[in-house]
């Protein structure tokens, strides 16, 4: 081809980076209008229903602002009639300025009853006595120590040149009866509601893909584990609360009522009819959970297909992204539970998996239509990666219902210290150890230490098809074959000969404090032939802190299955030494996962017709407004942390990622925003619009205003709240406060 053709190619790659680059942009470009123009709309219809209605009531209104003018600044304004409508400089939030609207309480003393008097009188007088409005002020600018008969000399002097016409004026906002105040009051707070009802029908009409309400993966040891939950089974309801989606789901458990636990009703392959279980809900985070991942497809993640570094990540040929398997072993499989069985039954042995695939002339998985093929991909075992380290048995934790610790009679607290007559050994290979054993054996005897005392317990083993694919930090390791249970310590029980760790000098009774992985530089990374999926993978080094106990060893070790080739392993212990540990592949302990990366099983929910979406509209803002007043509730119990809430920094990442997704996703996104801006908003605090309509209830019923100084009181302290809030939600959205 000669070295014009190879300068050919260079541009046509070129250019493909560009056209990519281009696309990345104006697709970045257009999500972030669209959550501007979102987020927008739902303070600009709140603040014009009060606009509106105080507009019909004959207020007149000075000014329409979204976003506040601090200092004046502003991104733009202009004025049409008698308002000045425009942008703020800081937004978070939005305006409306009427005549005679006064947030400080030590001005307003009265003032209420002196606007309504010079109403009356101009009223009375009419023109032909002369009365007017500038009549009316001007007198009191002349005599400003006798205001009027139904009024009292104010303590403080008031600029009367600039006030008296806002205070006397017809159209002043003080000047109106308290229904028209509380009408112009609630007015956002209605415009809200009814937008929420808006968007969520938008929203339905043009089609949503949530995540369907199926188990994806079970924490061992947390309340679903402990009832029996599956991979693959699909929650139907929750006490009294129908679950449509996986969301409906994660709201149901940590709003709910967990004191006797939370009633799930399961719907399980091969079972003839759904049954309820009950699981204890988990409350050491930020809110309730009781350990359920999202579910997942059969369809390989687009944007990467396997980790970098796993055995399905080197398989030839090549797994691609969107491939679809159809079958593992020959056998068919339909859903991720049937990939996740067949992953679980023998990790030692080479996997053959049968993908489809759609081939298009911008290469495989690149479109949705094309032509289709089928081809064969083995995946080699995956070596589990260890330090060489072996760790003290910890305590059973936890017994699973109706499993064979549960029949048994083993207890929370029991530490297993051999079976069969043998040491336990490692606690991480010991459930692999007895899952071979269930294939040879039915039964297995264990000796545990029970607080002083020794007890032998035969225990039955059950063969299972599962593993845990859900390790947190503070997760336990799980013996399927027994349904327990355990931790383990932290403190070294002995070291493998020849290992890493014993050439670095580790030695038993050593405790770790913290293991650190340095992932290798972005350099190295495309030496190695990495250089593609670089912006697809982090590589900022993750710290297990094991001293305050915030990672148990389980999660240390599931970190180690997940590093990159070539990075640094830092092992620092409790007497002080830093030492650097490399990685070594077990000789007969395998990871079940090889590496597989898979797309979120979503569901489409579209209406059928306008009745359809009116009705899916209405249940979603309903759900929406309740899920807010749930939520205080739950913040005010303890039950969910104050630490679980988001400021404008997590609202506006949201608004993103719900765009990037779709429009439909954005619009429930509003619907659910706008719902909570309503009910937040009618709360009675000081500065809220309820806040102010509880002010206007007490006027109401005794007829006159609240005592200045208790409104001044309750004002400043609503918003000494406010600010609080700010201040406190800023600085989680922005890590200043940890949500640990």
């Amino acid at each position: 081809m000669g070295s014009s053709g190879g300068t050919t190619l260079d541009w046509c790659l070129i250019a493909a980076a560009d056209s990519s680059w281009l696309v990345w942009t104006v697709t970045v470009f257009i999500n972030i209008l669209k959550v501007a123009v979102g987020l927008g709309l739902v303070i600009f219809v709140h603040e014009l229903g009060h606009f509106v209605v105080a507009k019909l009531s004959g207020v007149k209104c000075e000014k329409f602002y979204l976003g506040f003018d601090i200092g004046g600044l502003k991104l733009a304004k202009f004025t049409w009639g008698e308002t000045e409508y425009g942008i703020g400089i800081l937004p978070l939030g939005g305006y409306v300025k009427m005549l005679g609207q006064e947030d400080n309480p030590a001005k307003l003393r009265e003032e209420i009853e002196r606007a309504k008097a010079a109403e009356s009188r101009q009223k009375s007088r009419g023109p032909a006595d002369g009365g007017s409005l500038e009549s009316a002020s001007a007198g009191a600018a002349k005599n400003p120590g006798n205001p009027g008969p139904s009024s009292s000399p104010s303590d403080e002097p008031i600029d009367l040149e600039t006030a008296e016409q806002a205070l006397y004026d017809p159209r002043s906002y003080l000047a109106k009866s308290v229904p028209t105040r509380m009408a112009i009051i609630s007015a956002g707070v209605i415009m809200n509601v009814i937008f929420a009802f808006l968007f969520a029908i938008g929203a339905y009409g043009i089609g949503v893909q949530q995540l369907a309400p199926v188990v994806g993966a079970v924490t061992p040891g947390d309340g679903a584990w402990q009832a029996g939950v599956e991979v693959g089974d699909r929650i139907l309801q929750i006490g009294d609360e129908r679950i449509h989606t996986f969301v409906d789901l994660r709201v149901a458990v940590s709003l709910g009522d967990t004191q006797d636990g939370l009633k799930l009703l399961i719907e399980r392959l091969g079972r003839s009819k759904p049954f309820w279980v009950v699981a204890e809900a988990k409350k050491s985070g930020l809110a309730p959970t009781v350990g359920i991942g999202s579910p997942m497809t059969t369809v390989l993640r687009r944007e990467l297909a396997a980790y970098p570094g796993s055995p399905a990540a080197g398989a030839k040929p090549d797994f691609q992204p969107g491939d679809r398997i159809v079958a593992i072993e020959g056998e068919p499989v339909h859903e991720y539970a049937g990939i996740y069985t067949h992953l679980a039954r023998h990790p030692e042995k080479p996997l053959r998996v049968t993908v489809q695939r759609s081939v298009s002339p911008d290469g495989p998985g690149k479109a949705a239509h094309g032509k289709v093929e089928q081809l064969e991909i083995e995946i080699a075992p995956a070596p589990m990666r260890q330090l060489g380290l072996v760790m003290e048995m910890g305590p059973v934790a936890g017994i699973q219902a109706q499993s064979p610790a549960a029949e048994a009679k083993l207890q929370a607290g029991d530490v297993v210290v051999e079976f069969d007559g043998k040491p336990v050994g490692d606690p991480m290979t010991f459930p692999d150890r007895l899952r071979k054993l269930a294939f040879e054996e039915d039964r297995v005897r264990l000796t545990v230490r029970r607080g002083n005392e020794r007890l032998e317990i035969g225990v039955p083993l059950r063969r299972v098809d599962c593993y845990d694919s859900f390790v947190l930090p503070d997760s336990p390791v799980s013996v399927p074959a027994l349904g327990l249970v355990y931790t383990v310590s932290n403190r070294v029980a002995a070291v493998l000969p020849g290992s890493p760790s014993e050439k670095a000098g580790i030695k038993r009774g050593d405790v770790v404090d913290r293991v650190t992985i340095v992932p290798p530089s972005a350099d190295q990374l495309r030496q190695d032939g990495f250089g593609e999926i670089l912006d697809k993978i982090s590589l900022d080094p993750v710290v297990a802190d094991l001293k305050p106990h915030k990672y148990q060893w389980p999660a240390v070790m599931e970190l180690l299955q997940l590093a990159l080739p070539g990075s640094g392993i830092q092992v620092q212990l409790a007497s002080g030494r830093s030492l650097p540990v490399e990685t070594i592949e077990a000789e007969d302990w395998f990871n079940p996962d090889r590496g597989l990366l898979f797309e979120a099983y979503e569901i489409p929910r579209r209406a059928e017709s306008l009745a359809d979406a009116v009705h899916l509209g209405t249940s979603e803002t309903i759900g929406a407004l309740t899920m807010v007043f749930r939520t205080v509730q739950r913040l005010l119990d303890q039950q969910v942390s104050v630490k679980a809430l988001s400021g404008p920094v997590g609202i506006a990442q949201m608004a993103y990622d719900s765009a990037a997704k779709g429009t439909g996703e954005l619009l429930i996104f509003l619907t659910v925003l706008s719902a909570n801006l309503a009910v937040l908003n009618f709360l009675p605090i000081p500065v809220l619009d309820g806040g102010h309509l509880v002010f206007l209830a007490y006027e109401g019923i005794t007829g006159r205003p609240p005592n200045e100084r208790v409104q001044l009181g309750l004002t400043y302290a609503g918003l000494l709240l406010l600010l609080t809030l700010m201040v406190w939600v800023l600085g989680l959205d922005i890590g200043l406060i940890s949500r640990d």
